[in-house]
């Protein structure tokens, strides 16, 4: 059994406290020293020095963001400072958390950033206008003991408890009732953020709940072990928030998601903490009580570690891109490596319109050679192999393992290829499409300032239902674009990410400008309901790894039947009886 130390950051060092919206922006989502921006050119390029394309110019991006409708000679003027009205206090409740060796802020500022997750909607406030509900009051707890003294302080004094981990969420998880009078606690688990122990001899490690997956990935592998989840928030999101939503990963295929990554689960509930007793890798002795917390969403307690699996770091990690004639034809190659279980770390299928927003972000290229060589590719892409421009769609991969599995597995998936006529398209695409994964929410909000409006959402999909999904959803969009008054053609546009035996999941981004709107947010809201509409119509789930939250609860009677909603209301009125956790997630 080894061991890890505390390793204090400036998140996590609890002797000073420096507020999160110093690091990380207010105003939008990731590093306040990263952000897409205009030069004098009227070039696209990305602030900071954090990601592969960081300071690069991309000059294709512009011309791209203006087929789409955006206007750089008209920017939306962003509120420097999020009002927020004053806290409604518990003074009982404020007087003893005091005395507790932690944090407590009422800064304003904190008190905004901890009341909002990344939705669309969200993100219109943050940039333009007033949250109708803060948080109070914010508690940075050190150790479980802390938690459990502020959940007794809570429950003895009323006082409505929000667990805030990354604050990444995109379901208004964390949005609040302006008609709640009770005062409003979030606690904030940053500073329980350490691997407390690794077990190489049972491939096992016991860690805290607030601790980021991307500082989780550092520490293990001081151990030679990973836990390999990886969402694309692996930088801000955390271990805590990916088991109250049920969360995926980019490389479940090798690593499981959430719920087969947890073996067990620390929680702080109002009648009392709980963890199983036993971690057996399995056991038979009724219903799993695990799994009333995986996917709990905040309802039921305050998650402070877990016991997950690690495994041996990959020997080898390799990327690769396989391009094909159309969406149509990359899907038939898709349900071939799910159904056969040929499933590399990672594999996501791209639409044209994807396809061509990569290319779109390729920096300005320093090489002549290279820009030759890219023009012979090219000519022999279009006119060799007769792919059409505005058919031709793309599948970047991620293989991990060692290097014999990592052969077999690229020497399997090329030869599924070559039967739907896929052609390799080399490492570096597949690179792009890992960089866009981590930059597309920087470019969402770099977008809104010119009144572009964009969002993605998410669903799992029987392999029989994916032809009619993958044609009802989009026509569904754009019908309810021109049903809105919506004038300018919308980007819609969708990705096959996760492979499964019987299904897949999809992602439908959607995107329109919104300056003649009156109200785009609402436009978008009442488009996305009616598309989630059309997902469950053509069998696909109401949600496959980002939850549930507000911004769907209404289709939950759907999704999972009044029967099992009874039950879970039993489950609260059982655990919460004050409902000093009702942060009204999940249902009503």
């Amino acid at each position: 059994m080894e061991r890890c130390g505390n390793r204090l950051s400036l998140i996590s060092n609890h002797l000073s406290h420096v507020p999160k919206h110093n690091w990380f922006k207010s105003d939008g989502w990731g590093f306040r020293d990263t952000k897409f921006d205009v030069n004098s050119k009227g070039q696209v390029f990305l602030q900071g020095s954090r990601y592969e394309y960081s300071g690069k110019v991309l000059p294709h991006f512009a011309k791209w963001v203006e087929e789409q409708g955006l206007d750089f000679g008209s920017r939306a003027k962003i509120q420097e400072i999020i009002q927020v009205d004053p806290p409604i206090n518990n003074e009982n409740f404020l007087r003893d958390v005091k005395k507790l060796p932690i944090i407590v802020s009422q800064d304003n500022q904190e008190r905004a950033f901890h009341s909002h997750g990344h939705t669309l909607q969200e993100m219109f406030i943050v940039k333009f206008s007033k949250f109708a509900r803060c948080v109070d009051v914010i508690v940075y707890p050190t150790n479980e003991i802390e938690v459990e003294k502020i959940m007794n302080l809570a429950n003895e004094h009323n006082v409505l408890l929000v667990p805030y981990g990354g604050g990444t969420n995109v379901t208004h998880a964390l949005q609040l009732d302006e008609k709640e009078t009770r005062m409003i606690c979030s606690v904030d688990m940053s500073k329980m953020n350490h691997v407390r122990m690794v077990n190489l001899t049972s491939m096992t490690a016991v860690v805290e709940a607030g601790i980021a997956g991307k500082d989780m990935e550092e520490e293990l592998a001081r151990y030679g072990v990973c836990c390999g989840h990886e969402p694309d928030s692996v930088e801000f999101s955390t271990l805590g928030g990916w088991i109250s939503t049920r969360a995926s990963g980019m490389k479940k295929n090798v690593y499981g998601n959430i719920e087969d990554i947890i073996i067990s689960v620390r929680i702080v509930t109002p009648i009392g903490t709980w963890e199983k007793p036993c971690s057996a890798p399995r056991q038979s002795t009724g219903p799993d009580a695990n799994n009333f917390f995986i996917g709990h969403e905040g309802l039921f307690g305050i998650i402070t570690q877990a016991i997950i699996k690690v495994k041996t770091l990959p020997e080898v990690k390799a990327y690769d891109s396989i391009v094909f004639p159309s969406f149509e034809i990359g899907a038939k190659f898709m349900h071939e490596c799910g159904i056969k279980q040929i499933r590399p770390a990672s594999i996501r299928l791209v639409d044209n319109k994807q396809f061509r927003f990569a290319l779109a972000l390729k920096p300005a290229e320093h090489s002549q050679f290279k820009t030759f060589i890219d023009s012979i590719k090219k000519y022999y892409i279009t006119a060799i192999k007769k792919y059409d421009p505005e058919t031709i769609c793309a599948c970047t991969l991620v293989f991990e393992g060692s290097a014999g599995q990592v052969a077999l597995q690229q020497k399997q998936v090329l030869e599924i290829a070559k039967k739907y006529k896929g052609m390799r398209a080399g490492e570096e695409n597949g690179k792009r499409g890992y960089f866009l994964t981590f930059t597309i929410a920087y470019i969402r909000d770099f977008g809104m300032e010119y009144y572009l409006y964009a969002e993605s959402f998410e669903a799992a999909v029987p392999w029989d239902n994916l032809d009619k999904f993958l044609y009802q959803v989009p026509k569904a969009i754009e019908q309810a674009c021109i049903d809105k008054g919506i004038r300018k053609k919308p980007f819609i546009s969708s990705r096959i990410t996760q492979l499964y035996d019987t299904g897949c999941c999809i992602y439908i981004y959607f995107g329109f400008f919104a300056k003649d709107l009156a109200d785009p947010v609402k436009t978008y809201t009442e488009i996305e309901d009616l598309a989630r509409e059309e997902i469950m119509k053509c069998g696909g789930s109401l949600s496959h790894h980002h939850g549930v939250g507000k911004l769907r609860k209404g289709f939950m009677n759907k999704a999972l039947g009044e029967p099992a909603l009874t039950m879970l209301r039993g489950l609260q009125n059982a655990i919460d009886p004050k409902r000093i956790m009702a942060n009204s997630n999940l249902f009503s």
